[in-house]
């Protein structure tokens, strides 16, 4: 594992954030003294997208009056 100094860090930020992105990681270190080890995030590649799940579940034509007279009568509605 690599170690730089805060100078060093400051300097060449972009490119340890690109090895650390490609997997390496790296310590930085005042005085010689290591400070923080820097690692990529495991973060998704992708984002999620909208009705990732189409086609997987089926939703009843009467969606909106299921459960109708039990609501009606939750409420003391007559129907």
């Amino acid at each position: 594992m690599v170690t730089v100094n805060i100078h060093e860090a400051k300097t060449q930020l972009s490119k340890l954030i690109d090895r650390a992105v490609k997997g390496e990681t790296f310590v930085i270190a005042k005085a010689g003294r290591p400070l923080v080890k820097v690692a990529a995030l495991d973060a998704p590649t992708a984002p999620r997208r909208l009705g990732f799940l189409a086609g997987e579940i089926v939703v009843p034509k009467d969606f909106n009056r299921m459960g109708e007279s039990e609501i009606a009568a939750l409420f003391g509605v007559g129907a």
